[in-house]
C-alpha cells in the first residue's frame, strides 16, 4: 500500500511560479514511476508530468518548457515545479504511483496504481 500526501498549491499570480510536492510512504519509491496530473472543473483528468524510476521523464506539451518534475529517493519525494504560470493551469493537482512500471513511465492515468488526494492551484489573470 503506497501513500501520497501533496503540498505546495495555492493562488498565485499570472507570470508567478509554485513548486508541488508529494512525499509517498509504504512500497519501494525508488521503483516506482511517478506522474502529476491535474483535473479543471467540467475537464477530465490530464496528464500534466511524469518521472520514471530511471530518472526519464515526459511533458504535456501544454507544460513543457515551463514544468519540470524531478524525484529525491532519499526522500520519497516527487516534485512539480511550475514557472510562468497561466490561467489555464488552474486546476486541482494530483500525484500518482505506478508500481508496476520500471524504467517507463506512462501518460495514461488508468496506469496508475495509487494516487493523492490533489491539491489546488489557482492562477490569477
Amino acid at each position: 500500500q503506497v501513500q501520497l500526501v501533496e503540498s505546495g498549491g495555492g493562488l498565485v499570480q499570472a507570470g508567478g511560479s509554485l513548486t508541488l510536492s508529494c512525499a509517498a510512504s509504504g512500497g519501494t519509491f525508488s521503483n516506482n514511476a511517478m506522474g502529476w496530473f491535474r483535473q479543471a472543473p467540467g475537464k477530465e483528468r490530464e496528464f500534466v508530468a511524469a518521472i520514471s524510476s530511471g530518472g526519464t521523464t515526459g511533458y504535456a506539451d501544454t507544460v513543457k518548457d515551463r514544468f519540470t518534475i524531478s524525484r529525491d529517493n532519499a526522500k520519497n519525494t516527487v516534485y512539480l515545479q511550475m514557472n510562468s504560470l497561466k490561467p489555464e493551469d488552474t486546476a486541482v493537482y494530483y500525484c500518482a504511483a505506478n508500481i508496476r512500471s520500471l524504467y517507463t513511465y506512462s501518460r495514461t492515468p488508468t496506469q496508475y496504481d495509487y494516487w493523492g488526494q490533489g491539491t489546488q492551484v489557482t492562477v490569477s489573470s
